[in-house]
């Protein structure tokens, strides 16, 4: 455990951007809670508002971090990255919750699956590869806004330059595309759509 207080003594960011994940679900679990369980829809709402004021603060932290004059690190990378895909999945991943949460508190219809097989899955890989292209084209602006507006060049090179996160948003799409779109494409598979 002193490993752990050590890693988040010498990384503050670390701390940041879990607490930012755990801020995110908190908000999202009270929402829905608020809603079917309680039936304080309103209540809910404005919960369920608030996990996009974590990204922002995830975001804040970061910046202020390295503006004070704090040297880049990989988590400072990964807090961008953090960011991207949370604005581009965390509605996807709030109506994936809002589903469950309906159908078992509410009466609502059972949640939706994605498509098995066929021309619906197909649409669907390319969709989620072309939200991943997103996220990651908001992940490098954060990149490059935290590089060389907060940050300077010097200080931050471990975000941009070669092995740093930058190029690996490129390894991430990349390796999406293969396994997801183009692999659904060209696979031949004619699984039956479930949805």
């Amino acid at each position: 455990m002193g490993n752990v207080f050590d890693f988040v003594r010498e990384n503050p960011m670390a701390a940041v951007i879990a607490a930012g994940e755990i801020g995110f679900w908190v908000f999202v679990v009270a929402g829905l809670v608020a809603r079917y369980v309680l039936r304080k829809g309103r209540a809910g709402l404005v919960l369920l508002a608030m996990t996009p004021v974590v990204d922002a603060l995830v975001l804040v932290g970061t910046m202020i971090d390295l503006s004070r004059g704090g040297e880049a690190s990989g988590v400072h990378g990964l807090a961008a990255v953090y960011l991207g895909f949370s604005v581009v999945f965390g509605p996807a991943m709030i109506r994936w919750a809002d589903e469950r949460f309906a159908y078992r508190f509410a009466g609502g219809p059972p949640p939706r699956r994605r498509p098995s097989g066929g021309p619906e899955r197909v649409r669907y890989e390319w969709r989620e590869w072309g939200k991943c292209v997103l996220a990651c084209a908001i992940a490098a602006s954060v990149l490059l806004v935290l590089s060389f507006v907060v940050g300077s060049p010097e200080r931050t090179r471990v975000l941009w330059a070669d092995g740093g996160w930058l190029p690996r948003l490129g390894v991430v799409t990349g390796i999406w595309f293969v396994v997801g779109p183009l692999w659904t494409t060209f696979s031949g598979t004619e699984a039956k759509d479930r949805s």
